[in-house]
């Protein structure tokens, strides 16, 4: 058990914050809602009726989109860009795809190598941008996610006052949608666009995303 914890500490530090995280924005969360209810006369609802309700789940999916979307532009960003200094950055002569060798493909697999890697063809093609798919497959199912709950969420909000609910497709296109969307991908990009500059010239001690302390700055990451 202690091996597998420490094997697995990154992923389970990760889970564990996630979830008491998503246990705390549910409280706060739900504390908010009865707040505002009884403000307009209404009825406070339970934790649970909160928690399955579309203000809970647009809330939480409209993060989720906007994280695996920042992952899927980075993973395949970094195959063709580059920032010169970054322990983020490929350097110059290793953009794009690289080659077989590089990657361990074909006759450069080892015994160890994945099973999918070495038997060529479509598995190999698929296996080989497997990362990026699966981050904007999770990106496109929450982002449709957010928009089945935003869409539930402002319809209901327009019945309370006494407004006309919306369609699906006209929702997609709306202002709430939009503002809900951007305001989360906005911050995405900045926050990776600084960590790619700032990792040029600061350092972190022992982390794989910094370079080693005395590194030069116009360093770029070797490693791939």
């Amino acid at each position: 058990m202690k091996r597998y914890l420490r094997d697995n500490g990154l992923a389970l530090a990760f889970g564990a914050l996630f979830l008491a995280s998503l246990i705390g924005q549910a409280l706060a969360g739900h504390a908010d809602f009865d707040s505002r209810a009884l403000a307009h006369g209404a009825e406070p609802i339970s934790l649970l009726d909160y928690v399955t309700s579309s203000d809970f789940a647009v809330d939480v999916a409209e993060n989720w989109q906007s994280e695996y979307l920042q992952f899927f532009l980075y993973i395949f960003a970094t195959v063709w860009l580059m920032q010169r200094g970054s322990p983020e950055s490929k350097p110059r002569d290793r953009l794009g795809a690289e080659s077989d060798r590089d990657q361990l493909v074909g006759r450069y697999t080892k015994v160890s190598s994945p099973k999918w890697a070495r038997a060529g063809g479509w598995r190999t093609g698929v296996y080989s941008h497997s990362l990026g798919l699966v981050m904007a497959g999770l990106f496109l199912l929450s982002l449709l996610a957010q928009s089945i709950a935003g869409l539930a969420a402002y319809n209901a909000s327009q019945l309370s006052d006494f407004g006309d609910p919306v369609t699906w497709l006209t929702y997609l296109g709306s202002a709430d949608f939009w503002n809900r969307t951007l305001q989360n991908w906005q911050s995405e990009f900045l926050a990776i666009g600084s960590m790619a500059v700032f990792s040029v010239y600061l350092r972190q001690r022992g982390s794989p995303e910094s370079k080693p302390v005395g590194a030069p700055h116009a360093d770029t990451n070797d490693g791939g």
